[in-house]
């Protein structure tokens, strides 16, 4: 499917993202994931092992033209489990679910950029860069 938006729309949208992970009293929670992600957000996770979860700030992401960039994300200091994140689940303050999106290292175009997808257990999961273009560029 190819979907493209003119810059204002992109925009528009961008900022209505920023505004719903903003909206809450509580933190935005990032929890990384192995293999797969779930066919949406409203999935049940399976087969996936949650690695770790990282706690943002409020607000969680401020919004520039059509991109959504997310601000002050605390580190997990003590990963969960080991694995290699593949993916990561966006949590709203009141644990309803947000999105997904792809995480890589980086190198990689992820939607997540983190210094290394291979987690260990106990060991810290800290994310480089997190953002979102809205309708793509």
């Amino acid at each position: 499917m190819l979907v493209r938006f003119d810059n204002f729309t992109r925009t528009l949208l961008a900022a209505a993202l920023a505004d719903l992970l903003n909206a809450g009293t509580g933190p935005v929670q990032v929890r990384f994931y192995t293999v797969a992600p779930p066919a949406t957000p409203l999935t049940a996770i399976t087969t996936q092992t949650l690695l770790g979860t990282l706690v943002c700030s409020s607000p969680a992401v401020s919004a520039s033209g059509p991109v959504v960039t997310f601000i002050d994300i605390g580190d997990d200091p003590t990963a969960d489990a080991s694995g290699t994140a593949a993916w990561a689940r966006v949590i709203y303050d009141d644990g309803a679910k947000a999105l997904d999106v792809d995480v890589t290292n980086n190198a990689g175009t992820g939607a997540i950029k983190i210094n290394t997808v291979t987690i260990e257990a106990g060991g810290p999961i800290q994310i480089t860069s997190f953002t979102i273009t809205v309708g793509g560029a």
